[in-house]
């Protein structure tokens, strides 16, 4: 039972380690274009996430619309991602120029909101301060 045990051991890792490094496709997505593909691919999920069915009124396939937007197929990007991928390092390289450029984007949101605020607080004032003279008139002429 020992021996089975251990054979089992070099068995599984003789067979998850084949090591081949897979071919660099004729059609290879350039790394930059494949950062910006994830990015898309990423925000579109999150859309469909939040709301699906507006998108599927819409008539929009988040993968579809990606695809088309920069003029791949899903095979392609399957043979990129899987070839960029086994190397970590570019694979990493490519999530941390996804990941600023989300950050990025979040930032931009953010500094948004804020300043959307800002306006909806100073329209609240604006409109006590107008209404304020308006109620003190009707005050004085129903007295």
């Amino acid at each position: 039972m020992r021996h089975f045990f251990y054979i089992l051991i070099l068995i599984s890792l003789v067979g998850c380690n084949s090591g081949d490094r897979p071919k660099k496709p004729k059609d290879l997505i350039a790394k930059d274009k494949m950062s910006d593909i994830m990015y898309d691919l990423y925000i579109l999920n999150a859309a469909k996430g939040v709301n699906r069915k507006l998108l599927e009124l819409n008539g929009i396939m988040p993968s579809d619309y990606v695809y088309d937007k920069y003029g791949i197929d899903s095979l392609q990007f399957a043979k990129s991602n899987t070839y960029y991928a086994y190397d970590t390092e570019v694979y990493t390289n490519i999530i941390e120029k996804m990941k600023a450029h989300l950050e990025k984007d979040k930032e931009l949101y953010e500094k948004l909101t804020e300043e959307d605020e800002k306006v909806e607080d100073s329209l609240k004032k604006i409109k006590r301060e107008l209404k304020e003279p308006v109620e003190l008139i009707k005050k004085e002429a129903f007295n």
